[in-house]
């Protein structure tokens, strides 16, 4: 698996404040239902697209269409230009795996990927990162972003319970305290 951060060139050759949060499978592995996950820094594709294309072109050929989820953005543009290009985009309420942005390269094949929202928390994110780029799995993207709540969810509950235990000295809770026996100085009566 291959988890990278990718910082692409601006047009003016210089590399931008925010860096591409991309995770990619291995080149040559199996082939999966994921090629990785993309965590977008918002819901805005005209906004978000580009970078991502600027990244990908070079590793995969050029980005002409992609589809999306309407449900997951709010705005689903027909053309976003990128770096030399336009990129069509287009969108199947139904067809489409509501986690998953499907990319198409004119002669070079079809990619997925998995889209983490951008309000996920970086810990949910790095998992749902790592996973989708491992080329051993064949959970579909929505199963991946259950899978990612549920074990948010149990960390969540681990640590309510945790603090639980510390705040009442390390007690269980909802049994009495056993007062401790004798003052420790001298010998207890039975």
């Amino acid at each position: 698996m291959t988890a990278t951060v990718f910082p692409p060139m601006t047009s003016e050759g210089r590399r931008p404040a925010s860096a591409v949060r991309l995770s990619l499978a291995p080149a040559g592995s199996a082939p999966a239902l994921l090629d990785g996950a993309w965590w977008p820094r918002s819901r805005d594709l005209a906004a978000e697209l580009p970078a991502l294309a600027s990244v990908l072109d070079p590793l995969w050929g050029r980005i002409t269409r992609v589809t999306v989820h309407p449900g997951e953005w709010p705005v689903v543009p027909r053309k976003v230009p990128v770096t030399g290009h336009v990129v069509k985009v287009g969108w199947f309420r139904f067809e489409q795996d509501p986690h998953e942005l499907l990319l198409l390269s004119y002669h070079l094949g079809r990619w997925n990927l998995l889209v983490i929202p951008p309000e996920t928390s970086p810990a949910a994110a790095a998992w749902l990162l790592a996973a989708a780029g491992d080329p051993r799995r064949t959970a579909t993207a929505s199963r991946l972003m259950a899978d990612a709540a549920h074990l948010t969810a149990t960390a969540e509950a681990d640590g309510a319970g945790e603090a639980a235990w510390e705040s009442e000295g390390g007690q269980e809770t909802g049994g009495p305290a056993v007062p401790p026996r004798g003052d420790g100085n001298r010998p207890e009566r039975v």
